[in-house]
């Protein structure tokens, strides 16, 4: 499963069962933040074609299907498919919506023709642009980097960590204070302080996707993810 698991405190109005805001830490909102920079090819990958809106889910499935006859062999049906992520904020240590890791390294490709080292494929088999008529069949060895910069990027994720974060059942999201608390309470009209309720929730790689899910569909996404009530059997 994911990686790291993060938790936030939520305060609940027990009687209308629904979430009035989140305490959350710079790493919450850092994920949150992210979600901004995931491509909408990433999105369909992650939550599967069958769970979008609309008909961006066939859009997908239609690349994925798409056979390498009908594809300029400058294209990539990868780099829609996968595309990749490129925010500071999708750097975080926190799981950054990838799925969990299989082990397995991916794999590189070079053809058979000593005398081509420019072109290098993830594809076994792909036809290769030296001019030769080659496959690229013959395997690399991919050696990674020490990490310094990504680490760099990685701890310094978007937003400070000076202070704790206010994140509203729409995923608004502002610098937390005791006055916009009790702010947010006049707000709210809450009478009945009885009925408020606190609860910490872990918030992992599957409450993560939840989260992408609902922000693409709801205005009440706390109270859809941490809230629901269990699907029947």
């Amino acid at each position: 499963m994911a990686s790291t698991t993060l938790s936030m405190k939520l305060l609940i109005d027990t009687k209308a069962q629904r979430v009035l805001f989140a305490e959350a830490s710079k790493d919450v909102v850092d994920f949150l933040f992210s979600l901004l920079s995931l491509p909408v090819g990433t999105a369909v990958k992650l939550l599967g074609k069958e769970a979008m809106v609309g008909c961006v889910g066939n859009l997908y499935g239609s690349v994925e299907k798409l056979d390498s006859t009908y594809v300029q062999p400058d294209a990539a049906k990868d780099a829609l498919l996968h595309p990749a992520v490129l925010s500071p904020a999708a750097g975080t240590k926190m799981f950054r919506l990838t799925e969990p890791s299989s082990g397995q390294s991916k794999g590189f490709f070079k053809c058979s023709y000593s005398g081509c080292t420019s072109y290098v494929t993830d594809t076994s088999g792909t036809m290769c642009q030296c001019g030769r008529g080659c496959s690229m069949t013959t395997a690399m060895h991919f050696i990674p980097g020490n990490g310094k910069v990504a680490a760099s990027v990685g701890t310094k994720g978007f937003v400070q960590g000076i202070v704790t974060y206010t994140v509203m059942d729409d995923l608004a999201v502002t610098p937390m204070s005791s006055i916009s608390s009790i702010t947010l309470l006049n707000t709210f009209a809450v009478k009945d302080l009885s009925a408020l309720q606190e609860k910490t929730v872990q918030l992992g790689y599957d409450e993560g996707l939840e989260i992408l899910k609902a922000s693409l569909q709801s205005k009440t996404v706390l109270t859809d993810v941490f809230l629901k009530a269990p699907s029947s059997a």
